[in-house]
Formats: structure tokens, sequence, C-alpha cells
């Protein structure tokens, strides 16, 4: 029998499908066309004062957590790796990007959003910096058979948002 090929993405499609939707949804470029603030070096300014720094993956441990003493081995048995984390102040918003274009993985991921908040909060405790943790989700999320994801989401302290970021929700 011939394999059918993946049309709705996960799988072998996540990368091809899900970087095309995180492109669009990438907080840097909101950032680069706000009036107000300017990106450099993944430093934000206002008025040419740094307010906020944005960091994905590896680097908020490479240039963040480790220069600042944090050794997340002392902390967490596994390296959690943020899609975009954005250090305002002392709260850093954990965000992360899912895509969907069928049923899947992605479903069951949503709801480790407690887990991995707790885990960021761990690490962040010993330099007092709150966290808190959103999803970006694609437009297939508005359908109703997530009203009880998204009530749990919320219900343990996490936000998620459709297609977008208001700025305003990460503190700038």
């Amino acid at each position: 029998m011939a394999r059918k090929p993946n049309t709705v993405g996960g799988g072998s499609k996540t990368n091809f499908n899900g970087l095309k939707f995180e492109a669009r949804a990438d907080l840097r470029d909101a950032i680069i066309v706000h009036p107000v603030y300017d990106l450099r070096n993944d430093k934000v300014y206002e008025n040419g004062k740094v307010v906020a720094k944005y960091y994905e993956k590896h680097s908020l441990y490479k240039e963040f957590l480790a220069p600042n003493g944090v050794d997340y081995k002392n902390y967490l048995s596994k390296k959690l790796l943020p899609d975009g984390a954005l250090l305002v102040g002392k709260t850093v918003y954990i965000i992360e990007k899912k895509y969907q274009a069928g049923s899947g993985s992605v479903d069951e991921k949503l709801q480790t959003c407690d887990f991995k908040k707790k885990q960021y909060i761990k690490l962040f405790k010993p330099l007092n910096i709150k966290v808190e943790y959103y999803y970006v989700l694609n437009d297939w999320f508005r359908r109703p058979e997530y009203e009880d994801v998204f009530e749990y989401i919320e219900s343990v302290g996490c936000k998620y948002f459709i297609e977008e970021l208001p700025l305003e929700e990460v503190g700038l």
C-alpha cells in the first residue's frame, strides 16, 4: 500500500510548516516595526536606553544565565530551549510558538505549560526574576475543540495568543 503524503504538518513537516509560521510570529519583527522601539543585537532600545533583551534557545543560557552564575544543571535535569525569551526588567517572558494544521502531537504539548513554567521558575529563582509563560499559536487553534485546553492554560497562570503577541503583554 502506498504511503500518503503528509499535508497537515507534524512529523517530518514540522520544521517546514512550523518555521514558516514562526517567521510570521517573530517578536523581533514586531519590535523592529514599532515606532517607539529599536532593536540592535537582540537588545530593545527606547529613547536610546536598553529596556529589554531577547534570547532564543541556547542563547538564554550562554548569554544570560551562565554569565549571571546560573548553571541550569543545578536546577533542572534537562535544558529547556525556548523559542523566545524576552527579559524586561525583573520579568522574563518565555514564548513558545506552536503551529498545527491537523490533529497531532501539538495538542498534548499545550498541556505541558504548567510543568515548563515551574521549571523556568526554578531556573530564574536565584536571580529573583519573575517568569511568564506564553504560547503564540497559529489560526488552527481557533477551533472550538481547544476551549478546554485554553481554560487549562489560563488556570495554571500561562497565557496564549493566536497569530500575534501584543507588545504590551511582554512589558513593552
